[in-house]
Parts: structure tokens; sequence; C-alpha cells
């Protein structure tokens, strides 16, 4: 199976590249993801229920990082088990992209394998299975760095330079009202 696509994220590169290193960002961002510990340097220990087509199962895994160039990229390859639903394995590529001050984009590349029941119900439904979760994954992940850091609304424009003629009359116009104010209404004792 391949995966691969592109993200556009609402932050900047340093606060992405944070992010796609925090484990409780990410495993809030991972459907089913039960938990998800450090075991090592970038190492992680995996624990989560996944349901594809109908095979559903608990895979315990492992995640490990390497190739790490921050704040720009980074390979993960990870392995599961799901006991009797069957295993899975492979390696995504990760890198992220400067557009702007305040935006990056993701690029991915998964290759991975399954085996067990997951492998004997179609290649078809494994892919959108994998597409399904990487949309998931996606929102979610963008919902929590929109929340985590708000977009700063923008400043009000300048008000714009008043020619000579602009002045004057708001010269005149203020001086005409002072002129021809209404007199005050007699104060009662």
């Amino acid at each position: 199976m391949q995966l691969t696509g592109q993200e556009n994220l609402p932050v900047s590169q340093a606060l992405a590249w944070a992010a796609l290193n925090d484990t409780e960002m990410l495993k809030a961002a991972i459907a089913g993801c039960e938990s998800l510990t450090p075991v090592g340097e970038h190492e992680y220990e995996l624990l989560m229920a996944v349901a594809i087509g109908p095979v559903k199962a608990k895979f315990k895994g492992k995640l490990k990082l390497s190739e790490l160039k921050p704040p720009s990229s980074y390979q993960l390859a990870f392995e599961g088990q799901g006991g009797a639903a069957g295993h899975g394995k492979g390696e995504a590529q990760v890198r992220l992209e400067t557009l702007g001050p305040d935006s990056c984009l993701l690029h991915y590349s998964v290759v991975a394998s399954v085996g067990g029941k997951i492998a004997q119900i179609g290649s078809r439904l494994v892919d959108m299975a994998a597409q399904k979760m990487a949309a998931d994954f996606f929102a979610a992940f963008k919902a929590a760095l929109l929340e985590r850091h708000p977009p700063a609304l923008a400043p009000e424009p300048p008000p714009a330079p008043q020619g000579a003629w602009q002045r004057f009359l708001a010269w005149y116009l203020g001086w005409l009202g002072r002129i021809f104010k209404s007199p005050e209404p007699p104060r009662s004792r």
C-alpha cells in the first residue's frame, strides 16, 4: 500500500514541527489512539483500536523517528501487531515546506504492508481505510493547531492621510458646529 499527499497547515514551520513531535497532540489527533508512550530517544509505543471493514482489533505497535532534520523533515518507521486480526509495518517520509510566516505545507509519503485477516479483506478496502485515517488525522491535527495557535486578527488599516482640502473641510465644519451650536436649555432649580 502507498499513500502520498500534502496538507496545508495554518501555522509556521517551527510550530508545525513542534506539534509533530508533541506526543499529547499526536495522541489526540490519531483516531482510536489509547496511548502513545516514549520508550527511548525518538521511539514510542502505541496502543490503538482499529477497524478496517469487518476486522476490528487493538494494535500494539512501535514507532521510531530517524533522519531528523529539524524543523523540516524526518522518517518514521512503524510496526504493529493486532493478534488474530493481523499485523502491519511500513515507513513514512514527512517533510515541511514554509509557505509564509503563518502557514506551511506538510508533504507525506507512506509505504506499508499488512498481513493476516486485514490482508484478506482486500487491498482496495485497506487503501480506503488508510485514506480515511489520514483525512481524520489531519482534520483533528489542524483543529488542535488552531486551538493551540489561533490566527492573529488582522490589524485595522491606518486611516488614509488627509490632504489639505480634507483638513480644511474638517476644520470648517467643526467651526460651523461651534458657531451654530444650540444654546443649552435653562437649568431648573
